[in-house]
């Protein structure tokens, strides 16, 4: 385990005692979370994207560690295991460097080599291969027999042996692998019957394109994969064939003559047959690999700032998703986000009602209505737009990204079976709007609309990576304890599902938590998920108020000595700003508590229960511009960031189709990530510099 610990804090630059207490913590079941807030003293204040890379990084090792047990076993099953070998497999940390050596042991088809082989031409190959022999054709006549007709089948058998030796050599795999590594070309070819093909046009960029490989972007490599996934493109991946031969030819050749002669026709029938293929393999599924890791690393990043858009709170909400032909679906929520009340009203369309107006200001009134939902569908900009002229109460345009996912769900039919669809979408609208966070956690994160090619990335690797963001956001933000659905409840650290289920159903029995102590009664929830979970959970009414701050139970003794020292009590304590200044941290230091702890104490004590996330805000698109034929090149305009990619950001400017803004119109400087610039749902204004209708794209830029 030294070594693991060694490996991980040499790659991450991170002290060999936060790696291994790091570790130590995750292996007792300890969430990322819990760790980053809790343990600071024993990782050393390490925050939660080096616990993550930690956690990531460890999780690959075990995994190299396992397969290491597996080469070893199989290759003592063969009596080939040497004292020599198994430390070198020991001291062996790649992945690649790994299968290297395990090549010629591994179990494998019947191949050439392995026929020729049991044809006795293995001595031959070995002669030849020592090339010292002056007439291979004289000494390849001793082993033409039964099983082999003549002098060529013996020279071509030892040729298959030769060849197959030199593939499975680490020296000649590293010489290819390097030219792949620093030469390679991606290179892209539409299948030419499928040129004209309608689909195919998509991908019209890549029917003939090549760069070299390190250089290409994720989407583009992703964009390729798909392409030929589909069956429109033939992707290769290509190096100097020549050089690699002949950097492997001056491995193994050494002088002139026909054995020499020979074993360079072994070497280019190696290269093309077993080495090429292999290593091209390789490097395709390690790009796709990477391409993976930084669309993720996207997504990622767009469902962190999705997840922790601003709220608009426990206020009575109208939730309404625009319709022409059906109709406006309208629903009433209370403050705590449950239906009383849903109708429809045919607000815009050859069926709209001349009252409209009259009935949604009715229904606002008789609700006590304090905010509109309007989702960003089909006639959002018309229904807005009529929403907006009833008075003092603010609406705000949601997206419906997610929404007809969740109206069809389970999760929407457990909550409510007496209802349709279009009441169940209105309600995730409305909800939405209050607490992003709380409704979105109830969908697969690929279906609410901020992915990069999310469909195409290795699927397991990416739902790890997205529960983890959900967890981190939710953890972050804090739950209360008595009005948190299930799905929510099942991301804060040390729950899941079954506790989850568990607390709602004590909560329903029992009516609401006083105090965290009581989670204790909950069935399933022991010590260990009490530590993970406690600190996380809200209560607002609680008698000890600290039970709705951040400060976990552990360290309650010691804000009541904080307390105490002050003649007052903790409620006196908190908000208390003068009192808090005085406190020296000094004093309360413990074996247990150290000062990272105590000034995160004297944070939350200062502002206990503080929701990180912004204040919401209205926004208006431009009044006069609805359409694609509105818009004209020059204009500026406002509009709403809905996606960013490594590329650039797409933004809504009212007009049923997202522009881009290219990563280079974002500055008038060099801009790495478009995170420098915009984040998800920044309002920002923009520039029209081009609209192709053909192909339904805008491009807009932020150089105003």
């Amino acid at each position: 385990m030294t070594n693991v610990n060694d490996i991980i804090s040499k790659n991450l630059s991170i002290s060999i005692t936060g790696v291994s207490n790091t570790i130590l913590l995750l292996d007792e079941g300890c969430t990322i979370p819990f760790i980053s807030r809790y343990r600071k003293e024993r990782t050393g204040s390490l925050d939660e994207v080096q616990i993550t890379d930690i956690s990531v990084m460890y999780d690959k090792l075990k995994e190299l560690i396992k397969r290491k047990e597996t080469v070893v076993k199989t290759i003592n099953e063969q009596d080939k295991l040497t004292p020599e070998l198994s430390k070198k497999i020991d001291e062996c940390w790649n992945a690649n460097e790994l299968e290297d050596i395990y090549l010629p042991y591994k179990p494998k088809r019947r191949t050439r080599a392995q026929i020729a082989r049991e044809k006795g031409l293995k001595p031959l190959s070995v002669i030849i291969m020592m090339q010292r022999e002056q007439n291979p054709q004289k000494v390849a006549e001793r082993f033409v027999h039964n099983d082999v007709n003549n002098i060529e089948e013996a020279l071509d058998g030892a040729k298959d042996i030769i060849a197959e030796t030199i593939s499975e050599d680490e020296q000649s795999r590293q010489s290819v692998r390097k030219s792949f590594k620093r030469d390679a070309m991606i290179v892209s070819k539409v299948i030419k019957n499928k040129s004209e093909d309608e689909q195919a046009q998509k991908f019209y960029d890549y029917f003939d394109f090549q760069e070299p490989l390190k250089r290409c972007s994720s989407h583009r490599l992703l964009a390729m994969r798909r392409g030929e996934n589909e069956g429109f493109l033939r992707i290769s991946i290509n190096t100097d064939e020549d050089e690699c031969i002949d950097n492997i030819k001056r491995l193994y050749i050494h002088g002139y003559g026909k054995c020499q002669q020979l074993v360079e026709e072994a070497i280019d029938d190696s290269f093309k047959r077993l080495i090429k293929p292999s290593i091209e393999t390789e490097f395709a599924n390690y790009s796709k690999e990477l391409a993976d890791d930084e669309a993720i690393k996207v997504f990622a990043e767009n469902l962190r700032q999705l997840l922790l858009a601003a709220p608009l709170g426990q206020k009575r909400v109208m939730g309404v998703d625009p319709g022409i032909r059906t109709g406006c679906k309208v629903v009433c929520l209370d403050a705590q986000g449950e239906l009383i009340y849903h109708d429809v009203v045919f607000a815009v369309g050859d069926k709209a009602s001349s009252n409209a107006l009259s009935k949604f200001n009715k229904i606002a009134k008789d609700y006590n209505i304090e905010a509109i939902a309007v989702g960003n569908g089909t006639a959002s900009r018309e229904t807005s737009d009529m929403l907006r002229m009833i008075e003092n109460i603010p609406t705000y345009v949601v997206s419906e990204d997610g929404a007809s996912i969740y109206s069809a769900s389970k999760i929407a039919r457990d909550e409510f079976p007496e209802y349709d669809l279009t009441v169940r979408g209105a309600v995730s609208i409305g909800r939405r709007l209050m607490d992003p966070l709380a409704e979105l956690v109830k969908l697969d994160p690929k279906s609410i609309g901020v992915g990069q090619y999310q469909h195409d990335v290795n699927q397991t690797k990416l739902k790890k990576t997205l529960d983890t963001v959900i967890e981190s956001c939710v953890n972050t933000v804090g739950v209360n304890l008595n009005t948190a659905s299930k799905h929510l409840l099942t991301y804060v650290s040390g729950l899941g599902p079954t506790i989850a289920k568990n607390i709602v159903d004590y909560r329903k029995e029992n009516g609401a938590f006083e105090s965290r102590t009581q989670l204790k009664k909950v069935a399933r929830l022991g010590t260990n998920a009490f530590e993970q979970c406690a600190g996380f959970l809200r209560i607002p009414d609680a008698k000890n108020p600290l039970d709705n701050s951040a400060v976990h139970p552990e360290s309650y003794k010691v804000v009541e000595k904080m307390a105490k020292d002050n003649n007052c009590n903790v409620k006196e304590l908190i908000n208390n700003k003068e009192m808090l200044k005085s406190i020296k941290l000094s004093n309360y230091i413990t074996d247990s508590i150290g000062l990272p702890t105590l000034q995160d104490i004297l944070k939350e004590l200062d502002k206990p229960g503080l929701d990180p996330r912004d204040k919401i805000e209205t926004f208006e698109f431009a009044k006069d511009v609805k359409s694609v034929e509105d818009l004209i090149i020059g204009m500026e305009l406002p509009g709403i960031v809905t996606n960013i990619t490594n590329f650039g950001a797409f933004v809504d400017v009212g007009v049923h189709q997202d522009g881009l803004i290219h990563i280079s119109q974002m500055a008038d400087r060099y801009i790495q990530d478009p995170n420098e610039i915009v984040k998800l749902h920044q309002q920002v204004n923009v520039k029209v510099i081009d609209v192709d209708r053909k192909r339904n794209r805008i491009s807009l830029s932020m150089k105003l």
